[in-house]
């Protein structure tokens, strides 16, 4: 038995191979096969088996095209409606793999339709849960994403009841040796506290988990539903891109067409720019939003920009554009690229924050605080700041005066690129600073 996890740090996600006898399956796996086909070659194995714990809102998932490409059967709980071709895989339902056996086990909780799959080795004894979006380390999946969306929707409350009963009666029921893969970690929106390892135990969830603490089935719920993070834009349109099945991951990114000069570019259609902040503070093409590749791009991407909304991908050079472009596939949006561009310059510029004069004039700026409200009121900086959450600010932009220079700041430098190139973009007659890192020196205890 050989049990491989494969980690997005980008994403935080998780998913997992496991081989016996020769035989692979693979359990949800990422948007691009070559890690998986090159991990069957090199272990001389045949991939069988693809396993989807439940249709994924924070990426997408490449279980189609391994289907396609190595005609392994995809499983999956009846209650998604998959429209690709699957084999239901619910309470009751098992494959063998080699000597192991794969169990399906009915968590609803996060989805209406979550499995976690119970492997047994060959000993008829339960070794490993890999638990999708269920139980993390240190957390339980959020239960607020298919309210609107999916084959069965269902509201929080309802869902978070089922998590409980899910995680009591049946993951806790486990041996407290069984090991643990979730299907995210650190980071990932679809939980609010995991912890910062990426493995587990059943043992170690129960004894550590804040959710899996004695509660009532009412606490549990007023706890888990409780300061959950936003949900980026382009959610919903993931769970539903996973239950049809993506297009093939290459051919779909070689579709986008690349450009040999801004003068292609249509008027009126949304620039984003992935450079790092120096080179698009710089120079930059006027209106364009500067999301800077680093390890949350595609959750900023999918938040920004909204599903279907057509957009210009711009980046350094051509193995940037490759980059951020295998990027914008992981949460299916690279068919709405209109156009590829390698650019080193532009005519705008943005305007360099000037700390000193903020120091002693801080009444002559507006302050935008694009942190989320729960950042704002635990740490609040400064008193006649306006608070509008990044997730939230370009459809909110235009409710800042524009009357003075706006500031804006998050917590360590990041979003406030973001955020700043948005408000410039929709400001375009009023000065911008980005307070970039500065914003450590006004930090409490600073």
């Amino acid at each position: 038995m050989h049990i491989h996890q494969f980690y997005d740090k980008g994403l935080a996600q998780a998913s997992y191979a496991i081989i016996s006898e020769g035989q692979m399956a693979l359990i949800d796996p990422a948007r691009n096969p070559k890690s998986y086909l090159d991990y069957a070659a090199e272990h001389q194995a045949t991939i069988v088996a693809v396993i989807e714990t439940h249709p994924h809102a924070d990426f997408v998932s490449g279980h189609l095209e391994l289907h396609q490409l190595t005609g392994a059967t995809l499983y999956t709980s009846k209650l998604v409606g998959a429209e690709y071709p699957h084999v239901p895989f619910d309470d009751g339902d098992q494959l063998a793999l080699g000597k192991l056996v794969l169990r399906a086990i009915n968590t609803p909780g996060h989805s209406p339709d979550s499995i976690c799959i119970l492997l047994v080795d060959e000993n008829d004894k339960p070794h490993a849960i890999f638990t999708g979006d269920t139980l993390f380390v240190g957390d339980v999946g959020r239960p607020d994403l298919r309210e609107n969306v999916g084959n069965i929707t269902a509201k929080a409350v309802a869902l978070a009841k089922q998590l409980y009963r899910s995680t009591r009666e049946k993951l806790m029921t486990l041996p407290a040796d069984v090991l643990v893969y979730p299907a995210h970690g650190p980071g990932s929106l679809c939980g609010k506290n995991m912890g910062d390892d990426l493995t587990s135990s059943v043992g170690r969830e129960i004894h550590h988990n804040y959710a899996l603490q004695p509660m009532s089935e009412d606490e549990f719920v007023a706890l888990i539903i409780e300061q959950q993070p936003f949900v980026p834009g382009y959610f919903e349109y993931d769970v539903m891109l996973n239950k049809k099945g993506a297009p093939a991951f290459e051919a779909s990114i070689e579709a986008a067409p690349l450009l040999n000069s801004p003068a292609e570019i249509s008027a009126g259609i949304l620039i984003v720019d992935g450079r790092p902040q120096d080179q698009y503070r710089a120079g930059h093409l006027p209106g364009s939003i500067n999301i800077p590749d680093g390890l949350r791009f595609e959750t900023w991407l999918g938040t920004i920009v909204q599903p279907n909304e057509v957009f210009y991908l711009l980046g350094g050079d051509r193995q940037q554009l490759r980059t951020l472009l295998e990027k914008v596939a992981k949460i299916g949006y690279e068919q709405q690229v209109k156009g590829l561009l390698a650019i080193t310059d532009g005519a705008a510029q943005t305007t360099p924050f000037n700390k000193e004069h903020f120091i002693d004039h801080q009444q002559d700026y507006t302050i935008v605080d694009i942190r989320n409200r729960h950042e704002v009121s635990s740490n609040p900086i400064f008193n006649e700041s306006i608070n509008i959450p990044l997730n939230e600010l370009r459809s909110q932009a235009h409710l800042i005066p524009a009357t003075r220079p706006i500031v804006v700041h998050c917590a360590g430098g990041y979003r406030s690129a973001i955020g700043s190139s948005i408000l410039a973009a929709t400001l375009a007659d009023t000065v911008i600073q980005d307070m970039s890192t500065a914003i450590l020196d006004f930090s409490p205890g600073k």
